[in-house]
């Protein structure tokens, strides 16, 4: 069905990054416009930012359900607005939502997207869970900017974006109401995964990391890694990332002796024997490297100081302008050098985001279709970025076909699906919780990659069951560790043992599996992952855990919450199940035969721990 609408033209404000002065303070303060029904409850205005253009919106059922708004402006930049009904709503998921995930005043909502910094996606819920509006450009690439939030005035939602001008269709994509965020971004990753192409993801993406990073910092040596990688292939790692410090300038938690990318000879006497000595212990090899970096102590920065004219965020450093063809070409010929001097499987890219820096103004009106702008100077940052990392990932693979290449939040949404296959969540260090909330946060909405965890941490004098707590923090995603595996104790090792080989055995289902973790507002604290007849739900909170035998034959229970029991909820009739309980080093427990009647029931579980229930008999 399609719904023609011809929508006024709205005076161009200025531009500036943020809210401009002249704008008013909230979405009441605009000059009115005409709204009319979209889908659900959801009305839409679709205003010109270009003066003399006219744009005309249509919407499409397509054939899974999704609706596609198609906005024709002739070339021009626009503005969508969106707005709901408050109802019962909850709380807003977005990709750069952090921890504000409840309800912002729409004074306050705000977000700049691009390809290598979050995508122009949200998600707004009720108390139930069920959604009231998801929508997601289509084109995951160009700048854009939102407001969103409640409107005081109004008693509504609204989510105004604004897109770059474009020859081509601006296109939206919209999900109907459905019972739960994790629903209605599943049926937006299905689309991206049939539209975008996503890099291949090797066997070895989807297993245990060692990282040095929380482990050594800066402060790393051949042998020290070495050291590491044995017990960590030990203890099923298969993969090591070497992170910051490998290269000379690699000291004082400070970026300015970024540039020059060579090993530092102090601590890596031979880096390419090293890197073949840890590849022998059965783990590939992966290098950290922030490309786009430049620090005024590298011997590279008099020839590349005129590329990089804008600050890092991160203390030292400046940012190479990925928009300029010779900074793209110094990538390319710096990241291939590297994997093919060294004997690398791959590479860890940090930073891609700083590339923002360069971001046009807020409405994206500088960036258009013109890349980098013709002259190299100028244009769309997440345009500029796909020339880049197309470029990159190709002379990797030609090198070194199945590269690894890990990205981190906020460069992991569908648009870098062709150029990663690792998809880390930002940095928590011995935070489980962010852990579990992040990489849950990241699968809604990634495509192709697998979702790797921050890398783990804990002190050597902690109990176990803080150890399986920041296991069990990771286990909806790819473990990543990183502790001095020497200088923890043996019942620290036997704990890590024992959670990575439970993850290893059922990491199709955690990987692959359809997973609901409820609401975002709550983090998460209970989450169900189920595929055929196997289900996983770990727990990580005070939380009654409903369980439906007669759905699933295989049931596994992890206890992350500080209680050493788990309250059941049987559902479907009672059954007859064989129990094995774990604690949280691994050791058995207990294995019983177990009656379990319809409705409640209190399964006594260590904190740490997990159960696993096969049915034997049942529902009846």
């Amino acid at each position: 069905m399609q719904t023609p609408y011809i929508p006024p033209t709205l005076p161009t404000p200025p531009t500036p990054p943020g809210l401009a002065a002249e704008e008013p303070v909230t979405t009441a303060g605009l000059p009115p416009v005409p709204y009319e029904p979209l889908l659900d409850r959801v009305e839409l205005a679709v205003l010109a930012r270009t003066p003399g253009s006219t744009p005309a919106w249509t919407l499409t059922e397509l054939p899974d359900g999704l609706r596609m708004l198609e906005v024709r402006a002739d070339g021009a930049a626009v503005e969508i607005r969106l707005s709901v009904p408050l109802g019962d709503a909850a709380g807003y998921w977005h990709p750069q939502g952090g921890w504000r995930r409840t309800l912002l005043a729409d004074w306050e909502g705000r977000a700049r997207v691009s390809l290598v910094d979050g995508h122009a996606a949200g998600c707004l819920y009720d108390h139930s869970g069920a959604t009231l509006l998801t929508f997601a450009a289509a084109d995951p690439v160009p700048e854009a900017t939102l407001r969103f939030g409640v409107s005081e005035e109004e008693d509504t939602h609204v989510v105004h974006l604004r897109l770059p001008a474009s020859d081509a269709p601006h296109r939206l994509l919209l999900v109907p109401r459905t019972p739960s965020v994790a629903t209605a971004l599943r049926a937006l990753r299905s689309w991206f995964a049939r539209e975008i192409a996503p890099a291949p993801v090797p066997e070895a993406a989807r297993a245990p990391v060692y990282s040095t990073w929380y482990a050594f910092n800066q402060d790393v040596s051949a042998a020290e890694v070495e050291t590491q990688a044995a017990l960590a292939a030990g203890l099923g790692c298969r993969a090591l990332i070497l992170d910051d410090g490998w290269q000379r300038g690699g000291h004082g938690r400070g970026y300015a002796g970024c540039g020059d990318w060579t090993p530092d000879p102090a601590k890596f006497a031979d880096f390419t024997a090293h890197v073949a000595r840890v590849r022998a212990q059965g783990l590939h090899y992966l290098a950290w490297v922030a490309p786009l970096l430049i620090g005024p102590a590298a011997e590279a920065y008099p020839r590349w100081a005129a590329y990089a004219p804008a600050a890092a965020t991160v203390p030292g450093a400046y940012v190479l302008d990925p928009r300029r063809p010779e900074v793209r070409r110094h990538v390319v010929e710096l990241c291939t050098g590297l994997v093919r001097e060294h004997g690398l499987d791959g590479l860890k890219l940090d930073f891609l985001d700083h590339a923002m820096v360069y971001a046009s103004q807020a409405d994206g009106s500088n960036g258009g279709e013109g890349g980098d702008g013709g002259d190299g100077a100028g244009g769309d940052i997440g345009r500029a970025m796909v020339g880049l990392l197309t470029e990159l990932r190709a002379a990797l693979e030609a090198v070194r076909p199945g590269v690894l290449l890990e990205l981190r939040q906020p460069y992991t949404g569908p648009g870098m699906a062709p150029f990663g296959n690792m998809l880390r969540s930002f940095d928590c260090p011995a935070d489980a919780a962010a852990n579990r909330v992040r990489t849950l946060d990241t699968a809604l909405l990634a495509v192709g990659g697998a979702v790797h965890s921050d890398m783990l941490l804990w002190a050597p004098d902690a109990p176990v069951e803080t150890v399986a707590r920041q296991l069990i923090g990771a286990l909806h995603a790819v473990p990543q560790i990183s502790v001095r595996l020497d200088r923890i104790p043996e019942a620290h090792r036997a704990t890590v043992a024992f959670w990575l080989r439970q993850w290893q055995l059922h990491h199709e289902l955690l990987l692959d599996g359809e997973v609901e973790p409820g609401r975002p507002d709550a983090l998460y604290p209970l989450v169900r992952v189920t595929a055929g007849e196997r289900c996983l739900l770990s727990v990580h909170g005070d939380q009654v855990v409903p369980v439906e035998p007669a759905r699933h034959r295989s049931i596994v229970l992890v206890n992350g919450s500080d209680r050493d029991r788990l309250i059941l909820e049987v559902r479907g009739g009672g059954v007859r199940a064989e129990g094995v309980i774990h604690g949280p080093d691994g050791r058995i427990i207990e294995v019983t035969p177990l009656f379990l009647p319809e409705g409640p029931r209190s399964l006594t579980v260590p904190r740490g721990g997990l159960a696993s229930l096969t049915i034997t008999e049942g529902p009846r």
